[in-house]
């Protein structure tokens, strides 16, 4: 196979046909895959990594089926901080291998794979009195550090701005609602960040789809064995077997409930959900130095939709791992606890408008472990881990969402490799995502600048339901930017089945309950639209 060629500015991967997800499509290509022909690869999980790994082998020109016991991105991958991490924290951990690792990562996303998607985000660390100059002196020094990872993984000065000092009236400039009382400057740093990590697990789904696999939502894998695994579609309760040459147990902190011998440590990490006109004007994020620790920061992460995330925890988790992990209070307390050592008016409980976990499906590999000793779920390595179990099938886990295209080459070259697949080298660095394109191209786009940021190049499309309709121009929500195009647009071509699809993945309105609630309504009536529509044709 020929070596990846890069991607042409303003092109996308496949029509959109061909990427295109929908319940009639999931119907048929369930159909021809249980008891159908044996496929070359089986993938298990649709978070990042299974979505990346079912992308990569299609695009190695293997037959590819990917089944979810529920929706694309229904676990970690949509509970993440919605960042696009360069490896600055794994330097001072010296894990320089896994910091260059994500600096490389960060640079595809940004500059080839998914331009559409992720931007550069900058992030102010106040200088208070609880931040001493030593404190000081270090934080400064891993910037630069930083700074110099971007360099090594070759991305752009004009992608990633330098680190720089800022003065205190220019800190108070670009977060107002700090305290000013004994604020002597601030520290600006950049990473990437994304528009949503649920839409982009969406459009490497849909990249995959368009490449030939099959992704198949709401199936269940009950069984895993090397040749296959006994399956149950959700929605009607009818099991069978899909049989293939290679699986891949991508299932994220169900890893071990699918595969013997595999040990997770599940740590959670917790965000809460303000209004955005609760801290104010934020031209930047936060970078809240967590009294105590060197290394560790609570971090505020402006969204764009009249919301604030604030997040996050690392605690172990014990016990059965629920489908989604519950927030609790102490998680809250510690998070405003935190971001109230910096502000001017400190955060109230009543404030906290929603709040939501996700569950870092970390491999617990330290000789602690094996003597029974448990360390911090902050002290695991990040580090991914591709596993063969004595059956053959293989299992990776670790690793974050910054590093999925990585993990999931691993993956499927350990596929490739130990059941003599016939495929060539992964092609997935140079290869863009639904709706990806040069910066200029995106900027030149006749749509809204918001829609650009989620759909890319798809984004004149979007609109262009509104303008045929204008009832879809409409808010679902008085004062959240989702539209009912957007609705239309996920029940056609990404693959949402229902209203939580919509509420909670493909939009997030449904991080405020009472917002999901407001818009619930409207959700279901696009869905009974389109149904009838269906039946009609």
């Amino acid at each position: 196979m020929s070596p990846a060629t890069p991607p042409v500015p303003g092109a996308t991967p496949a029509s959109a046909s061909g990427a295109s997800l929908s319940a009639a499509r999931r119907s048929r290509e369930l159909a021809e895959t249980v008891g159908g022909r044996v496929v070359d690869v089986l993938v298990v999980g649709l978070g990042a990594t299974g979505a990346g790994a079912a992308l990569d082998a299609a695009a190695r020109g293997l037959t590819v089926a990917a089944v979810d016991a529920h929706d694309l991105a229904f676990g970690t991958s949509r509970f993440s901080s919605k960042l696009i991490h360069g490896g600055l924290r794994y330097l001072a951990s010296a894990q320089l291998d896994v910091a260059h690792e994500s600096a490389v990562e960060r640079g595809v996303l940004m500059e080839r794979t998914a331009p559409h998607l992720v931007r550069a985000q900058p992030f102010v660390l106040p200088l208070t009195p609880l931040v001493s100059r030593g404190q000081s002196a270090l934080a400064w020094a891993g910037f630069r550090a930083g700074d110099t990872l971007r360099l090594a993984a070759r991305t752009a000065r004009a992608t990633l701005p330098a680190p720089r000092r800022l003065s205190a009236v220019e800190t108070r400039h670009l977060a107002p609602a700090l305290r000013t009382q004994g604020l002597r400057g601030g520290l600006l740093s950049w990473d990437g960040r994304l528009t949503d990590d649920a839409r982009l697990v969406t459009a490497i789904a849909r990249t995959a789809a368009a490449q030939g696999a099959r992704i198949l939502t709401r199936v269940r894998a009950l069984e895993l064995t090397g040749s296959g695994a006994r399956v149950r579609d959700e929605l009607t309760g009818e099991e069978g077997e899909i049989r293939a040459r290679a699986v891949i147990n991508a299932s994220g902190v169900w890893a071990g409930d699918l595969v013997e011998g595999i040990l997770i440590r599940p740590s959670r990490g917790t965000h809460l959900v303000l209004r955005s006109d609760r801290l104010g004007p934020l031209p930047a994020g936060l970078h809240v130095p967590v009294p105590g620790e060197t290394n560790r920061f609570v971090l505020v992460l402006p969204q764009g939709d009249g919301r604030v995330y604030v997040g996050l925890t690392d605690e172990p988790v014990e016990g059965d791992i629920p489908d989604v992990a519950e927030v609790p209070e102490t998680d809250i307390g510690f998070l405003l606890d935190v971001l109230g050592s910096v502000l001017d008016v400190p955060v109230q409980r009543d404030d906290v408008v929603g709040a939501f976990a996700g569950l870092r499906p970390l491999l617990d590999t330290t000789p602690q472990a094996r003597s029974g000793a448990a360390p911090r779920t902050s002290d695991i390595s990040r580090r991914h881990a591709v596993l063969t179990s004595p059956d053959g099938v293989i299992t990776v886990v670790g690793g974050k969402l910054t590093t999925y295209r990585r993990m999931a080459e691993d993956a499927v070259d350990a596929a490739v490799t130990t059941r003599r697949l016939t495929a060539g080298s992964s092609p997935t660095a140079g290869l863009p995502l639904v709706g990806a394109a040069s910066p200029g191209t995106l900027g030149s786009l006749r749509a809204p600048r918001r829609l650009v940021q989620r759909y890319g190049t798809e984004a004149p499309a979007v609109h262009a339901l509104a303008a045929r309709d204008p009832r879809l121009g409409e808010p679902v929500l008085p004062g959240h930017p989702v539209t009912g195009a957007e609705l239309l647009w996920a029940v056609r071509h990404e693959g949402a089945l229902d209203e939580a699809d919509l509420l909670d993945r493909r939009t997030r309105i449904g991080l405020v309950p009472a917002d999901r609630a407001a818009a619930l309504d409207a959700v279901r009536d696009m869905l009974g639209e389109v149904s009838a529509q269906v039946g009609e044709a």
